[in-house]
């Protein structure tokens, strides 16, 4: 794939004159990827650098189809011009089609970091995981404590990129810093929730060296949160996932993975947790049913077994 777009770009910048409105209808018969693609890449190459970057610019602006502004964009994920920062993000935020491109375009350039952090707190879904993987490859600087408290928003698949944020923004150092704070401490929860229950998406608690430090620090904070529904819950599906993975696949040891547990559930059977819980959980709610059912049912969670 690529090959035919390479083909009608180097006919394109052959023609010294051709404009680039000349390219809008051009890509309708062959494939255009949206991924990075090292034929496209080439082509723009190939080409006088300028004549490139005023075509990918007019293609974004001006295309009157998806085909002729990915390969507009494209174009600019070739270069690395800083000006293009603000174009780039706004066709960015079309992220089911064209945030893979948009994040290639923005680690690209200086400014990208603060650019990517832009433009994940306003995608999701797939846009989000694109623009948050490169946000961890190109090196956090500023982004860090944005990464560290609100990266993970949810959504299943967070699964593809927790464990670069951990990695990329030293949580098993933030977790056990001077600057904990309640939202440090609920993302890192997420974020080892995720990790304990990803594999075949990203990286798991097995692979992450620092696992069963993350695990021991996020106990003892959680330990002195006040109680509510989201960190009854977060906790309590983390215990559930530990208890059900081998010591190897936590992070830890038999012995640290079982005192991990006792910790998680000495917290969840506080009154006040209990408490929490029952008034807060939807009883009618499918997930109730599930989580009833399944993680409290499991760890005989004191709020499922007694009576308020």
């Amino acid at each position: 794939m690529g090959v035919d777009v390479a083909a009608i770009l180097d006919v394109h910048f052959g023609e010294a004159d051709a404009s680039p409105g000349e390219l809008v209808e051009k890509f309708h018969d062959v494939a255009v990827p949206i991924h990075p693609n090292e034929h496209i890449i080439a082509a723009a190459l190939r080409a006088d650098r300028q004549r490139v970057r005023r075509t990918g610019r007019w293609l974004v602006r001006h295309s009157t189809n998806r085909d002729s502004a990915t390969v507009g964009l494209a174009l600019l994920a070739a270069d690395w011009e800083e000006a293009d920062i603000p174009l780039i993000q706004t066709i960015g935020l079309l992220s089911d089609r064209f945030g893979p491109l948009a994040a290639e375009a923005l680690k690209r350039r200086g400014g990208g970091e603060q650019a990517l952090q832009w433009l994940a707190q306003r995608v999701a879904g797939w846009g989000r995981v694109y623009a948050i993987d490169a946000l961890c490859h190109r090196g956090v600087h500023r982004s860090r404590q944005w990464l560290l408290r609100h990266a993970c928003d949810g959504d299943y698949l967070n699964g593809y990129f927790a464990g670069g944020v951990a990695t990329a923004a030293h949580v098993h150092e933030a977790i056990v810093g001077s600057e904990v704070d309640d939202d440090l401490v609920d993302h890192t929860g997420r974020l080892l929730k995720i990790m304990a229950d990803c594999s075949g998406m990203g990286m798991t608690l097995e692979h992450f060296p620092p696992a069963g430090s993350v695990l021991a620090a996020y106990a003892a904070h959680l330990g002195r949160q006040a109680p509510t529904v989201n960190r009854y819950v977060n906790a309590a599906v983390l215990a559930h996932h530990l208890t059900e993975k081998t010591p190897r696949q936590c992070g830890c040891t038999a012995e640290q993975r079982d005192h991990l547990v006792r910790q998680y559930l000495a917290v969840l059977d506080r009154e006040d947790w209990c408490d929490t819980v029952r008034a807060g959980l939807d009883p009618d709610s499918e997930f109730s049913a599930w989580f009833a059912g399944t993680v409290a049912t499991r760890l005989r969670l004191r709020a499922f077994t007694e009576s308020g």
